[in-house]
Protein backbone atom coordinates (compact mmCIF):
# COMPACT_ATOMS: atom_id res chain seq x y z
CA UNK A 1 0.00 0.00 0.00
CA UNK A 2 0.96 3.30 -0.90
CA UNK A 3 -0.28 6.69 0.71
CA UNK A 4 -1.67 9.49 -1.52
CA UNK A 5 0.23 12.71 -1.71
CA UNK A 6 -1.39 15.92 -0.72
CA UNK A 7 -2.45 17.20 -3.77
CA UNK A 8 -3.21 13.75 -5.11
CA UNK A 9 -5.87 13.15 -1.95
CA UNK A 10 -6.78 17.06 -2.30
CA UNK A 11 -8.56 16.24 -6.03
CA UNK A 12 -10.88 14.03 -4.34
CA UNK A 13 -11.66 16.45 -1.69
CA UNK A 14 -12.73 18.77 -4.33
CA UNK A 15 -14.81 16.43 -6.20
CA UNK A 16 -16.47 15.13 -3.15
CA UNK A 17 -17.40 18.90 -2.50
CA UNK A 18 -19.71 19.31 -5.88
CA UNK A 19 -21.64 17.29 -7.29
CA UNK A 20 -21.41 18.91 -10.32
CA UNK A 21 -17.68 18.51 -11.52
CA UNK A 22 -15.97 15.20 -12.45
CA UNK A 23 -12.28 15.62 -11.98
CA UNK A 24 -11.05 13.00 -14.89
CA UNK A 25 -8.11 14.60 -17.17
CA UNK A 26 -8.02 12.38 -20.72
CA UNK A 27 -6.26 11.62 -23.99
CA UNK A 28 -8.15 11.57 -27.15
CA UNK A 29 -6.16 9.41 -29.87
CA UNK A 30 -7.12 9.54 -33.52
CA UNK A 31 -5.76 6.50 -35.16
CA UNK A 32 -6.20 5.59 -38.53
CA UNK A 33 -7.51 2.34 -39.51
CA UNK A 34 -9.93 0.20 -38.09
CA UNK A 35 -9.50 -0.58 -34.04
CA UNK A 36 -8.08 -4.33 -33.29
CA UNK A 37 -10.65 -6.82 -32.30
CA UNK A 38 -12.00 -6.48 -28.98
CA UNK A 39 -10.35 -9.59 -27.61
CA UNK A 40 -6.59 -8.68 -29.26
CA UNK A 41 -7.52 -4.92 -27.80
CA UNK A 42 -8.19 -6.28 -24.00
CA UNK A 43 -5.48 -8.53 -24.36
CA UNK A 44 -3.21 -5.62 -25.16
CA UNK A 45 -4.92 -3.23 -22.30
CA UNK A 46 -4.33 -6.19 -19.51
CA UNK A 47 -0.22 -6.56 -20.61
CA UNK A 48 -0.27 -2.83 -19.62
CA UNK A 49 -1.92 -2.90 -16.74
CA UNK A 50 -0.08 -6.11 -15.30
CA UNK A 51 3.09 -3.32 -16.22
CA UNK A 52 2.02 -0.87 -14.03
CA UNK A 53 0.92 -1.88 -10.80
CA UNK A 54 -0.71 1.36 -10.38
CA UNK A 55 -3.50 0.55 -13.07
CA UNK A 56 -4.53 -2.03 -10.63
CA UNK A 57 -4.98 -0.15 -7.52
CA UNK A 58 -7.74 1.73 -6.18
CA UNK A 59 -8.13 3.90 -3.37
CA UNK A 60 -9.37 2.85 0.11
CA UNK A 61 -10.44 5.91 2.57
CA UNK A 62 -10.25 6.40 6.42
CA UNK A 63 -13.48 6.33 8.42
CA UNK A 64 -14.18 9.99 8.87
CA UNK A 65 -10.53 10.73 7.01
CA UNK A 66 -8.69 10.12 10.57
CA UNK A 67 -6.15 8.86 8.35
CA UNK A 68 -4.47 9.41 4.80
CA UNK A 69 -5.74 7.58 1.89
CA UNK A 70 -3.92 4.61 0.69
CA UNK A 71 -3.76 2.96 -3.08
CA UNK A 72 -4.07 -0.71 -2.39
CA UNK A 73 -4.49 -3.63 -4.95
CA UNK A 74 -7.96 -4.80 -6.02
CA UNK A 75 -8.47 -7.85 -5.38
CA UNK A 76 -11.62 -8.35 -7.72
CA UNK A 77 -9.11 -6.38 -11.06
CA UNK A 78 -10.64 -6.99 -14.17
CA UNK A 79 -9.61 -5.37 -16.74
CA UNK A 80 -13.09 -5.69 -18.78
CA UNK A 81 -14.33 -2.75 -16.05
CA UNK A 82 -12.32 -0.52 -17.61
CA UNK A 83 -13.19 -0.61 -21.69
CA UNK A 84 -16.19 0.53 -23.00
CA UNK A 85 -16.83 0.51 -27.16
CA UNK A 86 -18.96 3.29 -28.39
CA UNK A 87 -19.71 4.53 -32.46
CA UNK A 88 -19.82 8.07 -33.68
CA UNK A 89 -23.30 8.56 -35.81
CA UNK A 90 -22.76 9.34 -39.03
CA UNK A 91 -21.02 11.28 -40.72
CA UNK A 92 -18.50 11.02 -37.92
CA UNK A 93 -16.78 14.12 -38.40
CA UNK A 94 -15.37 16.28 -35.54
CA UNK A 95 -18.31 18.03 -34.12
CA UNK A 96 -19.54 14.49 -32.77
CA UNK A 97 -15.97 13.63 -31.59
CA UNK A 98 -16.19 16.91 -29.81
CA UNK A 99 -19.84 15.97 -28.31
CA UNK A 100 -18.60 12.90 -27.37
CA UNK A 101 -15.62 13.74 -25.46
CA UNK A 102 -17.57 16.55 -23.66
CA UNK A 103 -19.88 13.53 -22.11
CA UNK A 104 -17.33 11.59 -21.01
CA UNK A 105 -16.04 14.44 -19.12
CA UNK A 106 -19.16 14.39 -17.17
CA UNK A 107 -18.91 11.23 -15.93
CA UNK A 108 -16.99 10.39 -12.96
CA UNK A 109 -15.13 7.63 -12.50
CA UNK A 110 -16.27 4.84 -10.41
CA UNK A 111 -14.22 4.43 -7.03
CA UNK A 112 -15.13 1.00 -6.30
CA UNK A 113 -12.84 0.03 -9.49
CA UNK A 114 -9.04 1.60 -9.80
CA UNK A 115 -9.52 4.85 -11.30
CA UNK A 116 -8.81 4.79 -15.27
CA UNK A 117 -10.78 4.03 -18.41
CA UNK A 118 -10.15 3.55 -22.28
CA UNK A 119 -13.41 4.09 -24.33
CA UNK A 120 -12.55 2.86 -28.10
CA UNK A 121 -14.41 5.20 -30.52
CA UNK A 122 -15.76 3.99 -34.04
CA UNK A 123 -16.72 5.09 -36.94
CA UNK A 124 -14.66 8.00 -36.96
CA UNK A 125 -14.74 10.02 -40.97
CA UNK A 126 -11.50 9.09 -43.02
CA UNK A 127 -11.12 5.44 -41.94
CA UNK A 128 -10.05 6.26 -38.25
CA UNK A 129 -10.95 5.42 -34.93
CA UNK A 130 -10.82 6.76 -31.82
CA UNK A 131 -8.83 5.77 -28.07
CA UNK A 132 -10.08 8.23 -25.21
CA UNK A 133 -7.83 7.10 -22.31
CA UNK A 134 -9.24 8.83 -19.20
CA UNK A 135 -8.27 9.08 -15.25
CA UNK A 136 -8.91 10.67 -12.36
CA UNK A 137 -6.70 13.76 -11.51
CA UNK A 138 -5.95 11.77 -8.06
CA UNK A 139 -3.68 9.64 -9.87
CA UNK A 140 -2.13 11.57 -12.48
CA UNK A 141 -1.04 15.23 -13.79
CA UNK A 142 -1.18 15.84 -17.70
CA UNK A 143 3.17 14.42 -17.80
CA UNK A 144 1.82 11.08 -15.68
CA UNK A 145 -1.68 11.04 -17.62
CA UNK A 146 0.61 11.06 -21.04
CA UNK A 147 2.89 8.08 -19.32
CA UNK A 148 0.04 6.02 -18.76
CA UNK A 149 -1.28 6.64 -22.30
CA UNK A 150 2.30 5.81 -24.12
CA UNK A 151 1.95 2.64 -22.00
CA UNK A 152 -0.64 1.23 -24.28
CA UNK A 153 1.39 2.41 -27.15
CA UNK A 154 3.42 0.28 -29.35
CA UNK A 155 7.21 0.21 -27.72
CA UNK A 156 9.38 2.90 -29.10
CA UNK A 157 12.57 3.00 -27.55
CA UNK A 158 11.53 1.73 -23.81
CA UNK A 159 8.87 0.17 -21.75
CA UNK A 160 6.99 3.36 -20.33
CA UNK A 161 4.80 0.98 -18.40
CA UNK A 162 7.70 -1.28 -17.72
CA UNK A 163 9.82 1.79 -16.38
CA UNK A 164 6.94 3.10 -14.12
CA UNK A 165 6.38 -0.44 -12.40
CA UNK A 166 9.88 -0.83 -11.58
CA UNK A 167 9.88 2.94 -9.85
CA UNK A 168 6.59 2.68 -8.66
CA UNK A 169 7.71 -0.56 -6.48
CA UNK A 170 10.95 1.49 -4.80
CA UNK A 171 8.21 4.48 -4.07
CA UNK A 172 7.61 3.57 -0.50
CA UNK A 173 10.59 2.90 0.92
CA UNK A 174 12.04 6.38 -0.93
CA UNK A 175 9.31 8.29 0.46
CA UNK A 176 10.30 6.77 4.21
CA UNK A 177 14.14 7.48 3.47
CA UNK A 178 13.18 11.09 2.08
CA UNK A 179 10.72 11.46 5.39
CA UNK A 180 13.54 10.58 7.83
CA UNK A 181 16.23 13.25 6.37
CA UNK A 182 13.96 15.78 5.92
CA UNK A 183 13.01 15.43 10.01
CA UNK A 184 17.18 15.32 10.52
CA UNK A 185 17.70 18.72 8.32
CA UNK A 186 14.39 20.91 9.98
CA UNK A 187 16.32 22.59 12.14
CA UNK A 188 18.30 23.58 10.25
CA UNK A 189 16.48 24.17 6.64
CA UNK A 190 13.19 25.40 8.57
CA UNK A 191 14.04 29.08 9.46
CA UNK A 192 15.37 29.43 5.69
CA UNK A 193 12.57 27.54 4.07
CA UNK A 194 9.65 29.85 6.48
CA UNK A 195 11.57 33.13 4.89
CA UNK A 196 11.16 31.86 1.20
CA UNK A 197 8.02 30.39 1.50
CA UNK A 198 6.54 33.43 3.52
CA UNK A 199 8.19 35.92 0.51
CA UNK A 200 7.42 33.53 -2.51
CA UNK A 201 3.76 33.00 -1.20
CA UNK A 202 2.59 36.59 -0.61
CA UNK A 203 1.96 37.42 -4.67
CA UNK A 204 -0.39 34.27 -3.77
CA UNK A 205 -2.25 35.85 -1.03
CA UNK A 206 -2.59 38.77 -2.61
CA UNK A 207 -4.07 37.25 -5.58
CA UNK A 208 -6.80 35.65 -3.21
CA UNK A 209 -7.84 38.27 -0.87
CA UNK A 210 -7.95 40.47 -3.86
CA UNK A 211 -9.96 38.68 -6.06
CA UNK A 212 -9.74 39.95 -10.11
CA UNK A 213 -12.83 42.07 -11.77
CA UNK A 214 -16.22 40.29 -11.83
CA UNK A 215 -16.33 38.07 -15.05
CA UNK A 216 -18.44 35.93 -16.46
CA UNK A 217 -15.68 33.66 -16.42
CA UNK A 218 -16.21 32.88 -12.74
CA UNK A 219 -19.27 31.55 -11.48
CA UNK A 220 -21.37 28.14 -10.72
CA UNK A 221 -21.45 25.46 -13.28
CA UNK A 222 -23.14 22.78 -14.19
CA UNK A 223 -23.21 19.58 -14.72
CA UNK A 224 -22.54 19.40 -18.82
CA UNK A 225 -19.65 20.24 -20.65
CA UNK A 226 -18.43 21.49 -24.09
CA UNK A 227 -15.36 20.70 -25.66
CA UNK A 228 -13.62 22.46 -28.73
CA UNK A 229 -10.16 22.44 -30.35
CA UNK A 230 -7.81 24.37 -31.75
CA UNK A 231 -4.81 23.43 -33.56
CA UNK A 232 -1.21 24.99 -34.40
CA UNK A 233 1.81 23.66 -35.90
CA UNK A 234 4.73 23.09 -33.11
CA UNK A 235 7.26 24.25 -35.50
CA UNK A 236 5.62 27.57 -36.72
CA UNK A 237 5.33 28.37 -32.72
CA UNK A 238 9.27 27.29 -32.17
CA UNK A 239 9.77 30.07 -35.14
CA UNK A 240 7.74 32.65 -33.57
CA UNK A 241 9.26 32.67 -30.05
CA UNK A 242 13.00 32.79 -31.89
CA UNK A 243 11.41 35.54 -34.03
CA UNK A 244 10.70 37.38 -30.64
CA UNK A 245 12.84 35.90 -28.18
CA UNK A 246 10.23 34.60 -25.84
CA UNK A 247 9.43 30.83 -24.57
CA UNK A 248 6.72 28.14 -26.89
CA UNK A 249 4.73 28.34 -23.40
CA UNK A 250 4.86 32.65 -23.86
CA UNK A 251 3.78 32.01 -27.15
CA UNK A 252 0.76 30.05 -26.20
CA UNK A 253 -0.40 32.10 -23.17
CA UNK A 254 -0.37 34.99 -25.85
CA UNK A 255 -2.57 33.18 -28.26
CA UNK A 256 -4.82 32.62 -25.38
CA UNK A 257 -4.69 36.03 -24.46
CA UNK A 258 -6.31 37.18 -27.49
CA UNK A 259 -8.52 34.50 -27.86
CA UNK A 260 -10.14 35.43 -24.19
CA UNK A 261 -10.23 39.12 -25.73
CA UNK A 262 -12.31 38.28 -28.24
CA UNK A 263 -14.21 35.98 -26.43
CA UNK A 264 -15.24 38.86 -23.83
CA UNK A 265 -15.42 41.46 -26.63
CA UNK A 266 -18.28 39.25 -28.01
CA UNK A 267 -19.85 38.84 -24.60
CA UNK A 268 -19.86 42.77 -24.29
CA UNK A 269 -17.85 42.94 -21.47
CA UNK A 270 -14.90 45.43 -21.22
CA UNK A 271 -11.32 43.54 -21.40
CA UNK A 272 -8.99 45.71 -18.89
CA UNK A 273 -5.80 44.72 -17.44
CA UNK A 274 -7.22 43.52 -14.13
CA UNK A 275 -10.03 41.36 -15.70
CA UNK A 276 -8.77 37.82 -16.07
CA UNK A 277 -6.25 35.93 -14.23
CA UNK A 278 -5.45 32.41 -15.25
CA UNK A 279 -4.15 29.63 -13.31
CA UNK A 280 -1.35 28.24 -15.33
CA UNK A 281 -0.13 24.97 -13.53
CA UNK A 282 3.88 24.18 -13.48
CA UNK A 283 5.48 20.61 -13.44
CA UNK A 284 7.99 20.32 -10.90
CA UNK A 285 8.23 16.21 -12.41
CA UNK A 286 11.83 15.16 -11.88
CA UNK A 287 13.20 12.71 -15.19
CA UNK A 288 13.43 10.31 -12.25
CA UNK A 289 9.79 10.80 -11.50
CA UNK A 290 8.93 10.87 -15.60
CA UNK A 291 6.54 7.64 -15.14
CA UNK A 292 5.18 7.83 -11.45
CA UNK A 293 1.38 8.01 -11.31
CA UNK A 294 0.77 11.46 -9.09
CA UNK A 295 0.84 14.72 -9.67
CA UNK A 296 3.84 16.75 -9.23
CA UNK A 297 3.05 20.49 -9.68
CA UNK A 298 2.82 23.92 -8.83
CA UNK A 299 0.91 27.17 -10.09
CA UNK A 300 1.68 30.47 -10.95
CA UNK A 301 -1.52 33.41 -11.24
CA UNK A 302 -0.84 35.77 -13.95
CA UNK A 303 -3.17 38.35 -15.16
CA UNK A 304 -3.38 37.44 -18.90
CA UNK A 305 -3.08 40.98 -20.79
CA UNK A 306 -6.35 40.80 -22.55
CA UNK A 307 -6.81 45.15 -22.72
CA UNK A 308 -3.53 45.31 -25.60
CA UNK A 309 -4.78 45.56 -28.79
CA UNK A 310 -1.80 44.54 -30.54
CA UNK A 311 -0.34 40.43 -30.68
CA UNK A 312 3.51 41.40 -30.77
CA UNK A 313 2.65 43.86 -27.71
CA UNK A 314 0.52 40.94 -26.58
CA UNK A 315 2.96 38.45 -26.03
CA UNK A 316 5.54 40.80 -24.99
CA UNK A 317 3.54 42.02 -21.97
CA UNK A 318 3.04 37.87 -21.37
CA UNK A 319 6.91 37.17 -21.17
CA UNK A 320 7.87 40.09 -18.84
CA UNK A 321 5.06 39.00 -16.77
CA UNK A 322 6.11 34.89 -16.66
CA UNK A 323 9.62 36.13 -15.87
CA UNK A 324 8.58 38.21 -12.84
CA UNK A 325 6.17 35.20 -11.92
CA UNK A 326 8.99 32.35 -12.21
CA UNK A 327 11.80 34.87 -10.63
CA UNK A 328 9.44 35.71 -8.00
CA UNK A 329 9.49 32.51 -6.06
CA UNK A 330 5.80 31.79 -6.46
CA UNK A 331 5.78 28.18 -7.61
CA UNK A 332 8.68 27.37 -5.29
CA UNK A 333 6.97 28.27 -2.35
CA UNK A 334 3.76 26.74 -3.27
CA UNK A 335 5.47 23.46 -3.69
CA UNK A 336 7.26 23.51 -0.11
CA UNK A 337 3.53 24.36 1.00
CA UNK A 338 2.84 21.14 -0.87
CA UNK A 339 5.74 19.38 0.56
CA UNK A 340 5.24 20.70 4.17
CA UNK A 341 1.73 18.97 4.16
CA UNK A 342 2.64 15.57 3.52
CA UNK A 343 4.29 15.60 7.23
CA UNK A 344 0.65 17.32 8.73
CA UNK A 345 -1.86 15.19 9.96
CA UNK A 346 -4.82 14.34 7.00
CA UNK A 347 -7.85 14.43 8.95
CA UNK A 348 -7.45 17.97 9.69
CA UNK A 349 -5.71 18.78 5.82
CA UNK A 350 -8.86 16.86 4.59
CA UNK A 351 -11.32 19.07 6.09
CA UNK A 352 -9.67 22.21 5.49
CA UNK A 353 -9.71 21.10 1.71
CA UNK A 354 -12.74 20.40 2.01
CA UNK A 355 -14.41 23.41 3.50
CA UNK A 356 -11.94 25.88 1.25
CA UNK A 357 -13.19 24.10 -2.08
CA UNK A 358 -17.28 25.09 -0.74
CA UNK A 359 -15.54 28.53 -0.27
CA UNK A 360 -16.87 30.57 -3.57
CA UNK A 361 -13.65 31.73 -5.28
CA UNK A 362 -13.21 34.56 -6.98
CA UNK A 363 -9.77 35.03 -8.07
CA UNK A 364 -9.64 32.64 -11.00
CA UNK A 365 -11.09 33.04 -14.41
CA UNK A 366 -9.74 30.51 -16.05
CA UNK A 367 -7.09 27.80 -16.16
CA UNK A 368 -4.14 27.05 -19.14
CA UNK A 369 -2.03 23.84 -18.95
CA UNK A 370 0.89 23.23 -21.63
CA UNK A 371 1.84 19.42 -21.41
CA UNK A 372 5.00 18.33 -23.71
CA UNK A 373 4.14 15.46 -25.36
CA UNK A 374 5.59 12.80 -27.22
CA UNK A 375 8.08 14.05 -29.95
CA UNK A 376 7.80 10.94 -32.16
CA UNK A 377 5.13 9.13 -33.63
CA UNK A 378 3.52 7.10 -31.56
CA UNK A 379 1.45 3.52 -32.99
CA UNK A 380 -1.01 1.03 -31.54
CA UNK A 381 -0.69 -2.47 -33.01
CA UNK A 382 1.09 -1.05 -36.08
CA UNK A 383 -1.52 1.94 -36.60
CA UNK A 384 -0.80 5.25 -36.72
CA UNK A 385 -1.76 7.87 -34.33
CA UNK A 386 -2.14 11.14 -35.97
CA UNK A 387 -3.27 13.15 -33.17
CA UNK A 388 -3.54 13.82 -29.95
CA UNK A 389 -6.25 15.34 -28.22
CA UNK A 390 -5.79 16.79 -24.83
CA UNK A 391 -9.00 17.00 -22.13
CA UNK A 392 -9.13 18.41 -18.64
CA UNK A 393 -11.81 19.04 -16.51
CA UNK A 394 -13.19 22.45 -14.96
CA UNK A 395 -14.31 23.01 -11.26
CA UNK A 396 -13.99 25.46 -8.45
CA UNK A 397 -16.44 28.07 -10.58
CA UNK A 398 -13.79 28.33 -13.16
CA UNK A 399 -16.48 27.90 -16.60
CA UNK A 400 -14.02 27.58 -18.92
CA UNK A 401 -9.88 25.63 -19.50
CA UNK A 402 -7.18 25.06 -21.98
CA UNK A 403 -5.29 22.06 -22.11
CA UNK A 404 -2.16 22.19 -24.40
CA UNK A 405 -0.15 19.11 -25.82
CA UNK A 406 2.61 18.55 -28.19
CA UNK A 407 2.68 15.61 -30.05
CA UNK A 408 5.40 15.03 -32.93
CA UNK A 409 5.09 18.77 -35.09
CA UNK A 410 1.25 19.87 -33.73
CA UNK A 411 0.06 21.69 -31.15
CA UNK A 412 -3.25 20.86 -30.16
CA UNK A 413 -5.52 23.28 -28.01
CA UNK A 414 -8.43 21.29 -26.07
CA UNK A 415 -11.30 23.79 -24.55
CA UNK A 416 -13.51 22.71 -21.92
CA UNK A 417 -16.19 24.86 -21.34
CA UNK A 418 -19.56 25.02 -18.99
CA UNK A 419 -22.41 23.91 -21.13
CA UNK A 420 -24.82 26.71 -20.02
CA UNK A 421 -22.39 29.50 -19.17
CA UNK A 422 -19.58 29.13 -21.72
CA UNK A 423 -21.38 28.00 -25.28
CA UNK A 424 -19.09 30.00 -27.19
CA UNK A 425 -16.22 28.22 -26.50
CA UNK A 426 -15.53 27.82 -30.29
CA UNK A 427 -14.80 31.68 -30.22
CA UNK A 428 -11.73 30.59 -28.09
CA UNK A 429 -10.79 27.63 -31.08
CA UNK A 430 -11.08 30.72 -33.63
CA UNK A 431 -9.06 33.58 -31.82
CA UNK A 432 -6.06 30.87 -30.51
CA UNK A 433 -5.89 29.89 -34.46
CA UNK A 434 -6.02 33.51 -35.64
CA UNK A 435 -3.45 35.04 -33.46
CA UNK A 436 -0.73 32.26 -34.14
CA UNK A 437 -1.28 33.18 -37.50
CA UNK A 438 -0.64 36.84 -36.89
CA UNK A 439 2.52 36.36 -35.33
CA UNK A 440 3.85 34.33 -37.59
CA UNK A 441 2.94 36.76 -39.84
CA UNK A 442 4.56 39.92 -38.03
CA UNK A 443 7.36 37.14 -37.33
CA UNK A 444 7.96 37.36 -41.29
CA UNK A 445 7.05 33.57 -41.34
CA UNK A 446 4.86 34.11 -44.81
CA UNK A 447 5.63 30.47 -45.94
CA UNK A 448 3.02 28.02 -45.67
CA UNK A 449 2.00 26.15 -42.28
CA UNK A 450 3.40 23.52 -41.67
CA UNK A 451 1.34 19.75 -43.32
CA UNK A 452 -0.86 18.81 -40.34
CA UNK A 453 -2.43 22.86 -40.25
CA UNK A 454 -4.13 24.54 -42.76
CA UNK A 455 -4.51 27.53 -44.09
CA UNK A 456 -7.53 29.69 -43.61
Amino acid sequence: MTELRPLDSGFMELEDSDRHISLGIGAVAIIAGAPPGRTEFGDMIARSAERNPRLRQKVRRAPLDLATPVWEDDPDFDVAHHIRWTALPTPGDDPALCELVAAELEERLDRDHPLWQCVVVEHLAGDRWALFVKAHHSLVDGVSGISVFRSFCDPVTEDPGRAGSDTQGRRAGVRWLDMVRGVTRLPVVAPRSVIAVTRGLAPVVSAVVSPAAESSLNGPIGRQRRYAVARAALSDVHDIGTAFGVTVNDVVLASVAGAYRDLLAGREERTAPDKLRILVPISMRSDKAKYLMDNRVTAVLPFLPIDVADPVERLNAIRERMTRHKSGGTAQAENSVLALAGLLPFAPLAWSLRLLARFPQRTVGALVTNVPGPRDRLTIRGRTVSEILPAVPIAMRVRTAIAVLSYADQLTFGITGDYDTAPDIAVLAEGIERDIRRLRERAGLRRPSRPGVSEP
